[in-house]
This record gives C-alpha cells, sequence and structure tokens, in this order.
C-alpha cells in the first residue's frame, strides 16, 4: 500500500517533487485554476502559507485544466500569473489531471483517502483541498467553497 511520502509530483520543467520531504510537516493540496471565480483564493492560500510556513506548514498547488477549461496555460504562463497576480510563493506543480484515467497519483491517492459526499472521489471543481497531518494522514477534504482562510483552525490544530 503507498503512503503519502512515496508520491512523487511533476514540477515545471519536467523536476520531480519528492514528497519524503514533506515528513513532519502539515501540508494543504489544493487543485488550482487561474480562470476561475475560486481563483481569489491564491490570496488566501498564500497568506497561509506565509502565516505558517515557520511553524511547518507547506502549500501545494497543482493546476488542473479539466472544469470548464480554466487553466488552459502552460506550465511557465501559470506560475506567472500565480506569482504576478497573488504573489503566490508555494510551489506550483506542472498541470495535471485530477480525475480520470490520466489523474495525478497524488488525487488519486488523496480521493481515496478522504472521500467526498456521499463516499464519491471524484473531484467536483477547481480549488478542491485537502489537509494532510505530520504523519501523512489525509484529515480533512474541504470543498472549493471552503475560504483558505476558514482552514486556519484545523492547520493549528494539527501543527
Amino acid at each position: 500500500m503507498v503512503n503519502f511520502y512515496d508520491l512523487k509530483a511533476e514540477m515545471p520543467q519536467g523536476k520531480t517533487y519528492d514528497f519524503q520531504q514533506l515528513k513532519g510537516k502539515v501540508v494543504l493540496i489544493v487543485n488550482t485554476a487561474s480562470k476561475c471565480g475560486f481563483t481569489p483564493q491564491f490570496e488566501g492560500l498564500e497568506k497561509l502559507f506565509k502565516q505558517y510556513e515557520s511553524r511547518g506548514l507547506v502549500i501545494l498547488g497543482f493546476p488542473c485544466n479539466q472544469f470548464a477549461s480554466q487553466d488552459p496555460g502552460n506550465d511557465s504562463d501559470i506560475g506567472s500569473f500565480c506569482v504576478k497576480n497573488y504573489g503566490v510563493s508555494f510551489p506550483i506543480m506542472a498541470k495535471s489531471d485530477v480525475n480520470g484515467e490520466h489523474a495525478n497519483e497524488t488525487f488519486k491517492f488523496l480521493k481515496h483517502a478522504k472521500p467526498g459526499l456521499l463516499g464519491t472521489e471524484a473531484i467536483k471543481w477547481n480549488f478542491t483541498k485537502f489537509l494532510v497531518d505530520k504523519q501523512g494522514n489525509v484529515a480533512h477534504r474541504y470543498s472549493p467553497t471552503t475560504k483558505p482562510e476558514s482552514i486556519a483552525q484545523d492547520i493549528e490544530k494539527l501543527l
């Protein structure tokens, strides 16, 4: 059985992000999009990251174009957009799928570990969030409408 720390994710320019480096950290993973009604959540995510990074929070963004084609750019465009418009300093992975046959391994793991309403695993929309504790257990799954600042209490408990 694969555990959270066995995962790897593709970063822009073909680099690999090894989840081994996340041991002992609290991790918030979000599927993102640059042209979504929820895109302003990047601001709240960055605030959380700045507030808790020194205490061990890591945020990982996973751009996805599966929902109404709301992230059509390439990895470079997406990264530039996040930095320019929201000052994002947390890692943004390479664009990938979160549902279906070609879903990335991270989201396959997260969806299985913490299904949504009525046990459904599928991601319904951009900005679905997963909070992982220091032992690599998926502690919470949040809907796209959950604002990042409302997750702060759960982060505090896990730190």
